[in-house]
């Protein structure tokens, strides 16, 4: 194609067009800025020096003064709600539900906004409902994630899992804790009185054995969950008059989860003892310990070659062991376990030790030890005296390690 001078004049026509838009979108913006008041702009210099409190107050100002400023609402009601002013929070996204006329986008931003403010508050009753209300939305997502932790914080574990299939049929998301929902619902089951529930309680096991293999199926181990259904299943044959089935599972921790042998070693020893083979099952726990030694294992056997063996093999197996491990706290249950035991003909003259001594040791060596006889949640630090599945002070699952608080040290 063959240039044609005239074209040029178009060169000066384009820059003209270009700097009248300019100039119209600069005035447009000017007239506009105009109109916001003076509140507006001291609200967000008080926002960018962290001055939160007197921004609120100016933008409150501004929201007086103009009621249908909806994206100033929406900034006010979070900034209440990060403050944990929770009842003007609820207000705020209220009064923007209220409108007749507000769009339905923000309409749905409004109705999640105060179904966050529900919840935040503790009113899980009214933040469930305002969540339901979502499901259509655009907000289904997280909302469904929302009810999974307030039926989780109720205990309402039925409700749980049919919220997380609705969320896995939504998006391809892992929820690994469903496992963990089933083996609420079997504990519940054999705590069931008069009598437990048997058969309720094999069918959430087996729910939850089928929860964990689909959970490993799309990558995400199971290891605390499987240690779980086992120690449930040995419960359950146990209510079952089924000893040979309970230490089939009670065993299988040992073998596969060898840091739980703590968790499991008095109801396999207390199997062990029902059969009249309790010298076999202090055995096994022994070679457990040297394998892998622990503070639970280790009171569990010391209390139990006291009771075997007498005090001597006890206190020789404890020195050893001490001496290996060295611990305050195995040392504290030594002479707790020490002194609730009259003393044998045949404790080792080096080992004797005058009860006096014994309990002012033991005294002593306790008002340090109570700090670290705990377990210790890795995600919130709460650090409870018994083992949790669930933690209650932030309610994550599988947080706790299987080993007493000075063995994490």
């Amino acid at each position: 194609m063959d240039f044609e001078p005239w074209w040029l004049i178009f060169v000066p026509m384009l820059f003209a067009l270009g700097w009248l838009a300019a100039r119209f979108d600069f005035r447009q913006m000017l007239r506009e800025t105009r109109t916001l008041p003076d509140s507006y702009f001291r609200g967000l210099n008080f926002l960018l020096n962290e001055e939160p409190d007197r921004a609120i107050d100016a933008f409150v100002e501004v929201a007086k003064l103009d009621p249908e400023t909806t994206e100033l609402h929406f900034a006010l009601g979070s900034l209440f709600r990060r403050r944990g002013e929770m009842e003007r929070a609820i207000r705020v996204h209220q009064s923007l539900l209220n409108r007749s006329d507000l769009p339905v986008a923000d309409r749905e931003n409004a109705q999640h906004e105060l179904a966050q403010d529900f919840l935040k508050a503790g009113m899980l009753d009214r933040a469930e409902a305002a969540f339901g209300q979502l499901k259509d939305t655009r907000h289904a997502l997280p909302a469904l994630r929302s009810l999974i932790r307030i039926y989780e914080s109720e205990h309402d574990w039925v409700r749980a899992i049919d919220a997380v299939k609705t969320l896995q049929g939504l998006a391809d998301e892992p929820v690994p804790q469903i496992v963990h929902y089933h083996c609420e619902l079997a504990q519940a089951a054999l705590g069931t009185k008069p009598a437990p529930d048997l058969e309720a309680a094999h069918a959430a096991l087996d729910a939850a054995d089928n929860a964990a293999r689909a959970s490993e199926r799309a990558g995400h181990p199971a290891h605390g969950g499987r240690v779980r259904i086992a120690m449930l299943r040995a419960k359950l044959a146990a209510l079952e008059n089924d000893p040979k089935a309970e230490r089939l599972y009670l065993g299988s921790v040992l073998a596969e989860a060898p840091e739980f042998a703590g968790l499991v070693a008095e109801p396999l020893l207390a199997n062990y003892r029902q059969a009249g083979q309790q010298e076999q099952g202090l055995e096994e726990l022994r070679k457990q310990y040297v394998r892998h030694a622990s503070l639970d294992l280790f009171d569990v056997v010391f209390r139990e070659l006291r009771v075997q063996q007498g005090a001597g093999p006890a206190w020789t197996f404890a020195r050893e062991a001490l001496r290996h491990h060295p611990s305050l706290l195995g040392l504290d249950r030594l002479l707790e376990a020490e002194l609730a035991t009259p003393a044998d003909a045949d404790t080792p003259k080096d080992a004797a030790v005058p009860g006096g001594d014994l309990s002012l040791l033991r005294s002593l060596i306790h008002k340090h030890t109570q700090r670290l006889d705990r377990y210790a949640c890795r995600s919130c630090g709460f650090q409870p005296r018994r083992f949790y599945w669930q933690c209650p002070g932030c309610n994550a699952w599988e947080t706790y390690a299987p080993r007493r608080l000075e063995e994490l040290q």
